[in-house]
């Protein structure tokens, strides 16, 4: 674990993934995968306490409404991932505005339908949710797309049944099996899709040509000592034009953006208790443990020792 956080927090290769680090910090795990069947006219509210929900069309369409995003439509061979669900809502396209909602009904072991029974089935969805243990889970999902549509990606749908099978089975390694599963599953997601309300956010920052090497080398080297100037230079952008595109497209100022990433590595490394604080200061940038934890402090909301107690006895 020392040498894989390590890894993370200085490295020398300039590829490093940004999408690759915020998932695999986020430390996903499968809550369940199931098959829903859906007839006639049906809606479905989703609302499950901001867990990530993601789902693959095997067959028909349907309207996705997210909270503050325009309707869209999802067809056979599309995969939607949203991050963080808050009143989400599917719903059958010729849905009337009010009074079809409905709960799934299940009907064997992984299946569940929707709708009438003497209905015709009219879509199929293989349907997911998960959770992310990381304690930090609010602040790297901020950092990605409130809603990712993908299209024509068959290994998505190929990797929710690898997620699917691995859930029901009860073999060595599970844990860990669907745990990698997920981050590439995840990971396939972002970078295969496209955002649909064209938030800001860290994916939409990796797609776009000049902000691209920004990110990375902030990602690649944490500790340096970075400064605006210095990465509008990596963007071949001048300081006003890059800030501004910067802070546009991601949604955060670019200090803003490293000083999160940072405290995120900290918080991190603190949870190991591996390291000396001047060590973790050191490792994020800090010249100095003293003012890392002013900075940690002030940040977080309390000092890093006790971050690290109170991680320890949790």
């Amino acid at each position: 674990m020392g040498q894989r956080l390590e890894s993370i927090c200085d490295s020398p290769d300039m590829t490093i993934d940004p999408l690759a680090e915020i998932v695999t910090l986020l430390q996903p795990s499968a809550s369940f995968s199931k098959l829903v069947e859906y007839a006639g006219r049906w809606r479905i509210r989703r609302d499950v306490e901001g867990k990530p929900v993601y789902f693959a069309v095997l067959e028909g369409e349907c309207r996705v409404v997210g909270a503050g995003q325009p309707p869209i439509i999802v067809r056979a061979g599309d995969f939607v991932l949203s991050p963080s669900t808050n009143d989400q809502v599917v719903e059958s396209i010729d849905a009337p505005p009010h009074g079809i909602d409905m709960l799934p009904v299940e009907l064997g072991e992984g299946r569940f339908r929707v709708g009438r029974s003497d209905e015709p089935i009219n879509l199929r969805m293989q349907v997911g949710l998960c959770s992310f243990a990381s304690p930090d889970a609010a602040l790297l999902v901020s950092l990605l797309p409130a809603m990712v549509v993908a299209r024509g990606e068959p290994r998505l749908a190929t990797l929710m049944q690898l997620v699917g099978d691995e859930t029901r089975q009860s073999r060595p390694g599970r844990e860990l099996v669907l745990e990698r599963l997920l981050e590439v599953l995840l990971i396939e997601a972002l970078r295969s899709g496209t955002d649909a309300a064209s938030v800001p956010s860290v994916a939409r920052g990796l797609s776009d040509d000049r902000l691209v090497a920004a990110l990375r080398a902030i990602h690649a080297k944490p500790a340096h000592g970075w400064t605006v100037a210095d990465l509008a230079a990596e963007a071949a952008m001048s300081r006003s034009a890059f800030f501004a595109r910067f802070s546009r497209i991601v949604g955060l100022p670019p200090m803003e953006y490293l000083l999160a990433w940072r405290m995120a590595l900290a918080k991190r490394l603190l949870r190991t208790r591996e390291f000396a604080i001047d060590h973790v200061a050191a490792r994020v940038g800090y010249g100095s443990a003293s003012t890392f934890s002013t900075a940690f402090t002030r940040h977080v909301g309390m000092p890093p020792a006790r971050y690290a107690r109170a991680a320890a006895a949790g």
